[in-house]
């Protein structure tokens, strides 16, 4: 099934012209609280669920630029669906480390979909050929149009030390609660998931440490993409959406401009006034700023990877530092265009109020958090261990 994927310029084109169609169900996605089937459609077809799938199966393997330039557009239209695409990129990197009779039964679809989570909030037992799982997970983004969830479990064997586990299953296999009622992302569908005594094969489970470093080359996975490790690889695949949220507001912002009046001043249009002149340029330098952190971070990423180097503890701390740095300066750019936008702007049809609760949802994430990212690598910087595995 191998052959030569799409470049990326023609992957950010793709993504470039789903954006009318996005935006055009933006509303409804955020009213049902999930994507709208069109729109998965859409980029189902445009090859966006195939960015991470191995090429053998009929993947892109698409570098991590690649994946922030696609990103990005999504979430010019809507961050929702952006953001879909992005937690579905993870996952389908993590199924691509597990042996390759689980990948072929993976990505027999190489359009699969495939949501997940880090989060350790289930406990596994041994079982013959196997393991017992049950738990929950919350902010499950795309359950709802996913085919297989990759799980963290703890696994308690006798005589050993409980040890998280990744695990592959069906959707099939698992229970979805509808709780995803929020004020920001609504339209992602990130509901809970429950794990009620589901057993799960021993060939669809890894050990979470060998997956958080990569590279494990299972099954001739062995591209470049595939060598880094899990945390650099996870930031760079959400940094984007961030990214596309801020231009989003930038776009809507200026759209709006023009004819629009500063109520209770004598300011016939908003533009003359030299207070909107200084909100513009700050807001858009600081969409530079945050563009430049995404360009490190995954040029460090996809460099890294296709040279096979080794990953230094500050590296791979300074990884997350990026992504939060991004998600930061997104969020600061987006608030001063919406508080620049006037009182109309509350309205559910001018698209700034929702670009300013989506990008908030995004920015109080565990692993986007711009305060928690920069505090990690002030640590590492100041010569004091990490204080989370999740580097």
């Amino acid at each position: 099934m191998t052959q030569e994927p799409p470049t990326h310029p023609e992957l950010v084109r793709r993504a470039c012209e789903l954006v009318p169609l996005i935006q055009k169900f933006a509303g409804w996605s955020e009213e049902n609280r999930r994507a709208h089937d069109e729109v998965i459609n859409a980029m189902t077809d445009a090859g966006i669920f195939r960015m991470r799938t191995p090429a053998r199966y009929g993947g892109y393997e698409s570098d991590t630029r690649t994946l922030a330039a696609v990103a990005t557009e999504l979430a010019r239209g809507d961050g929702s669906a952006a953001w879909v695409a992005s937690v579905h990129w993870i996952p389908t990197w993590i199924a691509s480390q597990f042996p390759a009779e689980v990948q072929a039964e993976i990505f027999a679809d190489p359009d699969v979909r495939i949501c997940g989570t880090l989060s350790p909030t289930a406990m596994a037992a041994p079982a013959p050929g196997g393991v017992v799982v049950n738990g929950k997970w919350g902010f499950i983004t795309g359950a709802p149009h996913s085919q297989w969830q990759e799980i963290i479990a703890v696994l308690v064997e006798p005589d050993r030390e409980p040890a998280p586990i990744v695990a592959l299953v069906p959707m099939s296999d698992l229970q979805i609660v509808d709780d995803w009622q929020t004020s920001g992302l609504r339209g992602t569908g990130s509901v809970s998931t429950i794990a009620q005594d589901v057993f799960v094969p021993q060939a669809r489970i890894l050990p979470l440490g060998a997956v958080m470093q990569g590279g494990t080359g299972a099954g001739g996975t062995d591209g470049a993409i595939y060598r880094a490790p899990l945390l650099p690889v996870a930031s760079a695949s959400s940094a984007g959406t961030a990214l596309g949220l801020a231009k989003a507001a930038y776009a809507t912002f200026l759209e709006r401009l023009e004819g629009r009046r500063i109520t209770y001043t004598d300011y016939a249009s908003q533009q003359e006034a030299p207070l909107t002149h200084l909100q513009v340029a700050e807001a858009a330098m600081k969409i530079d700023q945050a563009e430049f952190h995404v360009h490190r971070l995954t040029s460090t990423v996809d460099s890294k990877a296709a040279q096979a180097h080794p990953w230094t503890l500050e590296e791979r701390v300074r990884a997350r530092a990026d992504m939060g740095a991004a998600v930061r300066l997104a969020r600061e750019a987006v608030d001063v265009l919406a508080d620049a936008s006037g009182g109309s702007s509350i309205f559910s049809d001018v698209p700034i109020q929702r670009i300013r609760r989506d990008i908030q949802a995004l920015s109080l994430h565990a692993l986007m958090h711009p305060d928690t990212n920069a505090e990690l690598y002030g640590r590492i910087l100041c010569g004091q261990p990490p204080n989370t595995q999740y580097v």
